[in-house]
């Protein structure tokens, strides 16, 4: 909220009042409630009508987490309500979505009431946001149908127009957003079982306040790493972002075990080349290549370091 609001003409220094400290926040998990409802009432007087629409319509799917990860690897679009209340949580206590289907269209409704203007500001950038996680898992330019609040309309609904891109209902029983059922049912873009499974391990173990132990998530970057090394070395960026893991926190927690990332590189190549020499009639330069070398020359002198053999000598032995 304070990026964006910067980036609509406010100042660093506009926030050193704030009751959470602004030097504070990127070392913190959350915020007060009533520190975040201010904040969005503070905004909406500075900035205008629309700045609550116009900050969710500006996440980025990254921005939740582990549990915005899973929802980019689930199945299908609409999976992400299945499981916000059971998750929710862990981005805040004080909501969760139902979705209620009535045939060709679907409705998701938000529950949390407004008991004061932060909290009606704050569904309407929740609403907006949800907009773009479904664009961004989907990767399509989908609308929904119809959005609604229970609040009262704001002088100027342009921002809202342009976030929502359809009908915009005011002083109604519920706060929702509309889709066409089907649309809830697309395959998700980067729909993948086994990485979502892991990813929702990882939400339950969070939601529960429990951290991974060393010795299991060296298992897991372990699984990552030959998963795709037929594709090439993966960096610790992208082992990360699987994750749900900055670099340096991964890094940190596989130095709690004794291990660096290059070390699992290099354990992972060792144990799959061995594995290819030993159970199947693969070429040495297609085993090299499963590996994650670009030339076979480059395997052959790892893999003599690894073993003090050459891999001819490897598979000849058994």
């Amino acid at each position: 909220m304070i990026d964006h609001a910067i980036t609509e003409g406010m100042r660093r220094e506009d926030f050193m009042d704030l009751p959470t400290p602004i030097d504070a926040m990127d070392n913190i998990q959350a915020v007060p409630a009533d520190h975040f409802f201010e904040l969005h009432e503070r905004l909406d007087k500075e900035l205008g009508p629309g700045f609550s629409v116009r900050v969710g319509s500006e996440m980025k799917i990254e921005d939740y987490g582990v549990l915005g990860l899973s929802w980019r690897t689930c199945t299908w679009a609409g999976e992400i309500f299945d499981r916000s209340e059971r998750y929710m949580k862990l981005l805040s206590n004080t909501y969760f979505f139902e979705v209620r289907k009535k045939g060709d269209l679907s409705d998701i409704l938000l529950h949390r009431e407004p008991h004061r203007k932060g909290l009606e500001l704050s569904n309407e950038a929740t609403l907006s946001a949800t907009v773009v996680v479904l664009r961004a898992i989907t990767e399509t330019d989908i609308n929904p149908s119809q959005v609604t609040f229970k609040h009262n309309a704001p002088k100027d609904l342009s921002s809202y127009h342009k976030v929502f891109n359809c009908p915009i209902l005011f002083n109604q029983p519920y706060y929702s957003i509309t889709y066409k059922t089907t649309e809830l049912e697309t395959r998700t873009a980067k729909a993948d079982y086994s990485i979502n499974q892991f990813l929702v391990e990882r939400v339950e173990e969070e939601t529960k306040g429990i951290q991974v132990s060393s010795h299991k998530l060296t298992e897991d970057v372990e699984k990552l790493i030959k998963d795709a090394l037929p594709s090439g070395i993966p960096s610790i960026f992208q082992i990360g972002e699987h994750m749900g893991m900055s670099n340096r926190t991964l890094t940190r927690r596989l130095s709690e075990n004794g291990v660096t990332f290059r070390d699992l590189i290099q354990r992972a190549q060792e144990e799959v080349s061995k594995k290819l020499l030993r159970y199947t009639d693969r070429s040495i330069a297609e085993i090299a290549f499963e590996t994650g070398f670009s030339e076979q020359s480059a395997f052959n002198r790892a893999f003599k370091r690894w073993t003090d053999q050459s891999p001819v000598e490897f598979r000849n032995d058994l």
